[in-house]
């Protein structure tokens, strides 16, 4: 007998894939702060380097909020689903 209803399609659940994709930014991140601090490093007199400066400046602020968000959710993953009491 064929079923009416098919299964739902498999999914990952919503916070493991976005912690996932926190973790890929976090490696972006981490990627664009290299090559900014190459570019300093390379031609530290550049006009350009001030700008760069900024951008590494920027990256780090972006790169503390990713690593902030994917503690927080994985804090949130170990806490139990229903409030409770102890009394």
């Amino acid at each position: 007998m064929r079923k009416m209803v098919p299964d739902p399609p498999h999914s990952l659940d919503s916070t493991q894939a976005l912690q996932d994709t926190l973790v890929q930014s976090s490696e972006y991140v981490l990627c664009a702060l290299f090559v900014a601090r190459q570019s300093v490093q390379l031609k530290p007199t550049a006009p350009s380097s001030v700008v760069m400066q900024a951008v590494i400046h920027e990256m780090e602020a972006v790169q503390g909020l990713v690593e902030s968000a994917l503690m927080q959710l994985q804090m949130q993953a170990h806490l139990p689903a229903e409030p409770y009491t102890l009394h």
